[in-house]
């Protein structure tokens, strides 16, 4: 059973099933106006929390953040509709028909802890315990940074050819004649061998010519690194705020005075 000191606990923390699954978020504890102690959670339920469903208390436990209760989620979410605005209170009638719907004997529930009284449980119903402040909530921008791919590189070697051109000196052999006259000196060779005949001689010419030859040779190696460059961009993005009018009042929350 949840006791009163536990109530702020309980205000705005999750309701979970017997099963263990969320119902939703408590949002207001209604108190039996006889015991004084809790008897009802409404718990806010629907896509975006757009509605409220009640749930007896009695038998709920706190455990660790959150209130469990003995019900299945979508008993919880079917309960009958309670107009919660109406006071704060839960007539007899609203009362008599969650008792009926969770199972609960009335009788038993009215000869209980209000016998003597001389009023049905219900008949002034119980009063939300929830703070009536507002609170306003706003969105708040976190910007980070997230790694993701931006391109690849890639080193791809390839063969041109390129014509160039080179000055090399080449030699070469050309004959020139030479004649020198009888004197005493040569006469004896020259007078060797026959005296009228026919006679060849040759001689061999070289040259030199250019020749091309290629050969590889390392020049220089080459590698893909990579280095982090820091930059600043400016993001833009819109955030949602609430704000809070006051109607009957001034600014510093006084009643307006009527002329």
């Amino acid at each position: 059973m949840i006791t009163r000191e536990q109530i702020a606990t309980v205000l705005d923390h999750p309701v979970h099933d017997a099963r263990g699954d969320k119902i939703g978020d408590a949002r207001h504890v209604f108190f039996d106006d006889m015991t004084g102690e809790p008897e009802w959670v409404s718990v806010r339920t629907g896509l975006f929390g757009t509605s409220e469903s009640f749930v007896p208390i009695h038998d709920a436990a706190l455990v660790e953040d959150h209130l469990e209760v003995p019900y299945a989620k979508d008993q919880v979410k079917d309960a009958p509709n309670v107009d919660i605005d109406a006071g704060g209170h839960l007539s007899e009638q609203e009362e008599q028909r969650l008792y009926q719907y969770y199972g609960i004997d009335w009788d038993a529930a009215w000869q209980g802890p209000h016998s003597g009284t001389g009023q049905a449980p219900g008949t002034t119903g119980t009063t939300g315990a929830a703070d009536d402040a507002m609170t306003r909530s706003e969105e708040e921008m976190h910007v980070g940074v997230e790694r993701r791919e931006a391109g690849r590189a890639r080193l791809r070697k390839y063969v041109v050819t390129e014509e160039q051109q080179y000055t090399v000196p080449v030699r070469h052999e050309e004959v020139r004649v030479e004649r020198e006259p009888i004197t005493e000196t040569n006469r004896d060779r020259a007078m060797t061998g026959p005296d009228i005949t026919e006679a060849e001689h040759d001689v061999t010419l070289y040259e030199e010519q250019p020749v091309v030859e290629t050969r590889a040779v390392p020049k220089e190696r080459v590698r893909l690194t990579t280095e982090e460059v820091t930059e600043e961009e400016t993001v833009t993005g819109e955030v949602r705020k609430e704000r809070i009018e006051t109607e009957g009042t001034d600014e510093q929350g006084d009643q307006r005075r009527r002329h």
